[in-house]
Parts: C-alpha cells; structure tokens; sequence
C-alpha cells in the first residue's frame, strides 16, 4: 500500500490538503491552488489538481477519520488484513466472536468519524453515517478499499463487495459411503490431510492474533467513545444555554425596542412641552408689560403735582 505522493510533499500535498478540506469549500480551494500552480509555470501541477473531484460528505468524513485518528486508523488496516487472513478457514464460532467484534469497532469510529466531522462544522446525516460505516466494513473486507482508504482521498462512500462468510459448508462427501481406494492413492490423501491439517492449526494462529487485534483495538475505542459521549454531553449542555441565550436576548431586543418606543414617544411630548412653555412664557411677558404700563399710567393720574 503506497501513495503515489508523500504527504506534504508538492502536487501530492496540495491534492491531500484538498481531501481535508470540508465538500463545501474543496471546489473554490481546488481552483485557488490551480491558479496558484499555473502562475508559478506548473502547468502539470495544476491539470493534475483539476482533476480532483469533490468529496461526498460521507468520504470526507473517513478521510478525516484517518487523517485525524492515524494510530488508530493503523491498527484498523492491520485488524483488517489480519481478519481477511483468519476468515478463509475459520469455523462457525469464530466467526460469530469475530463478526461482533468487528460491528462494535465499525460502530464506534463511525461515531468518532461522525463527532469530528461535527466538530469541524458539519453534521453528517443519519444516510451519511451508514455510509461511512458501510467504508469501514469495506476497508475490512476488501484490500482494494483497505488501499483507498489509507490513500486518504476517497471520493465516494465505499461498499463491501462481499461480507465475511457466515458459516463453514460441509464437505461435498459428507454422509456418502467411504469407498475402498488403493494403497498409494490413500497415501496421497494421507499427506494432503496432513497439509490441510498443518494449513489449518497455521489458520487458528492466525484466527487467535485477529482474534487479540480486535480485543486491542476493542479495549483501545473504550477511552475515545467514553470522550464521544463527554462531548456529545458537553454539546447538549452548550445548545441549551444557546437556546436560553438566544431567548434572553430576544427578550432583551424585545426590551430595548419598547424603551425606544417610549424614548420616542417622551421626546415628541417634551417638545410639544417646550413649545406650550414658549408660547406661555410669551404671553406672560406680554402680559407682564401690559400690568407695568398700568401701574405706570394710575401713578401718573393719581400724582397731586399734576
């Protein structure tokens, strides 16, 4: 499994960078660093970038997965190619243990895929998180998917082309007569069973390592989903002092704008106020004058002189 670029390292960088990007924003980054590329002369620099196609939500979602969980990420290829190894002989038992396993750990980076994609301001859908467990499933089942998934730039949700088996058939043979063979061809059969048989105890070593991996990365998913369901607790906590936030504040909106109203109102009646006080001050002034020349006139006509 390798990548055709280092990560960080030239066009393969710049294409990484975009597949870390949100969907909503790869399209207007792809044409940034296609411009960026042509005006530095790297004409194949910026077709190979052209071609990068936007992300389904659900691909990014495992991309980030893997970018932002790589130890992680690591022992699940490795649980995967342990898995495809162990389940070509596995009895029905095994498969059973295995298969619950294998759903618990699907289960529980889906969710931790789902919570950074949250984090990073997107909320996947209930069809979207199937679809990144239906990629998780595939990376176990499929090399090909384990190689794209690892590459990080994963276009399209990926689907399992066929589950593990369920179950062991029975020999063709089984409950037929034995039949009486010759010396040497028993000889044969006698080695072949031999073979199969050492094949088979290789199998059941190969079956209790996948078997220690996935309690492993079993016991390691403990920690990160007991912080899932912190966060998710944390989240809930945080939307409802949003809510009683938001409501306050339309309260307080609610406030200010009736005290505006009021405002208005008191200063349309201070002026009307001022305006009657205007007209009063001037009638009094008026009538001030009048009793002064009065008072002045009735001194003149009661003086003894004149």
């Amino acid at each position: 499994m390798q990548r055709k670029d280092a990560p960080g390292s030239g066009v393969g960088g710049l294409v990484d960078e975009l597949y870390a990007t949100p969907p909503s924003a790869f399209v207007s980054r792809r044409e940034e660093l296609v411009a960026q590329a042509k005006a530095d002369g790297r004409v194949e620099d910026a077709r190979l970038i052209h071609a990068a196609r936007r992300p389904t939500l659900a691909a990014w979602a495992a991309n980030l997965l893997l970018r932002s969980q790589p130890a992680e990420s690591q022992r699940f290829l490795e649980l995967g190619r342990a898995l495809r190894e162990a389940y070509r002989t596995l009895d029905a038992d095994g498969i059973k243990q295995l298969s619950d396993q294998r759903s618990s750990i699907v289960s529980a980076l889906s969710r931790q895929a789902a919570a950074l994609a949250r984090e990073a301001g997107h909320r996947l859908s209930d069809a979207a998180q199937q679809d990144v467990a239906s990629t998780l499933r595939a990376v176990l089942a499929d090399q090909d998917a384990a190689d794209r998934w690892a590459a990080g730039r994963l276009e399209m949700a990926l689907t399992p082309p066929t589950d593990f088996p369920s179950g062991i058939a029975a020999p063709a043979d089984v409950g037929k007569k034995p039949v009486r063979e010759p010396t040497a061809q028993r000889s044969s059969r006698t080695g072949a069973r031999d073979e199969l048989a050492e094949r088979r105890r290789q199998r059941q070593k190969q079956l209790a390592q996948a078997r220690k991996a996935a309690a492993v990365a079993d016991q390691r998913l403990r920690r990160p989903r007991a912080e899932l369901a912190d966060a998710d607790a944390s989240l809930q906590q945080a939307r409802d002092r949003h809510d009683q936030a938001r409501q306050q504040v339309t309260a307080a909106e609610d406030q200010l704008r009736k005290a505006r109203e009021e405002l208005h109102r008191a200063q349309h009646e201070q002026q009307k106020a001022e305006q009657r006080r205007e007209v009063a001050a001037d009638t009094v002034t008026r009538a001030e004058r009048a009793v002064q020349e009065a008072v002045q006139e009735v001194e003149r006509l009661t003086d003894p002189v004149r």
